[in-house]
């Protein structure tokens, strides 16, 4: 007598077939992945802590930060904060439009561009955080503190003050026609810009001249 949930024309992949996703446009490296603790009343809680930088090479990155008790859950955590947090660069080729110098807490880094074939010269953190931006040919230099996620941040931050960088969140949601210019909103009325002006009772305009003392004590009259 054989079993009932014995079936030799089913395949044991039957069910992940229709599951399997596309791969995504975006590459992601984890920096690292540390044990943190925090004291609570009645001992130690324990958790890890994952630092990822996630990408595109077009121009698009994002760093994230996650913590849990396992570290594969750490990870995840870290991969959807940095897809939250993505920036998008404005690059002239291969390198970045100018110079950038920043610090952040212990870290001060400066950015340089650089000729085509020159390649990243950079180390660590940073270099991880150009090569998923896209960014082929600059020079880079980092003071201070050797922390990788202090370092990553700094990156994120110089790359930030880029003339141009902005979320890309934030660009991908705004439809082509909502920007709308400055220019010419000073000619037009309040109605035709959507404000709307409480009515009221209209008072009279009393005219005051002044007089030779007021203008002494405005400053405008004779010193002495």
């Amino acid at each position: 007598m054989t079993a009932k949930t014995s079936r030799p024309d089913r395949k044991k992949n039957d069910r992940r077939d229709g599951r399997r996703k596309e791969p995504s446009e975006y590459e992601d490296v984890t920096l690292a992945v540390d044990r943190v603790t925090r004291v609570v009343k009645g001992g130690r809680r324990m958790r890890f802590r994952a630092v990822v930088v996630l990408g595109n090479r077009k121009g698009k990155v994002g760093l994230g930060t996650g913590k849990a008790g396992e570290v594969q859950i750490a990870v995840q955590k870290a991969q959807r904060d940095a897809k939250r947090a993505m920036i998008q660069i404005p690059m002239k080729g291969n390198t970045i439009p100018h110079e950038v110098n920043v610090k952040h807490k212990a870290a001060r880094l400066r950015l340089m561009p650089a000729s085509k074939g020159t390649g990243n010269i950079a180390g660590g953190p940073l270099r991880v955080v150009l090569d998923l931006a896209g960014i082929k040919d600059v020079l880079a230099k980092r003071f201070g503190t050797g922390n990788k996620l202090v370092n990553a941040q700094a990156a994120m931050k110089a790359l930030g003050m880029l003339r141009g960088s902005h979320l890309a969140k934030v660009s991908e949601k705004v439809p082509a026609g909502a920007a709308v210019s400055a220019v010419g909103i000073a000619g037009k009325s309040a109605a035709e810009l959507g404000i709307h002006i409480p009515e009221g009772p209209i008072l009279p305009i009393k005219e005051v001249t002044a007089t030779p003392k007021d203008i002494k004590e405005m400053g405008q009259g004779p010193r002495g």
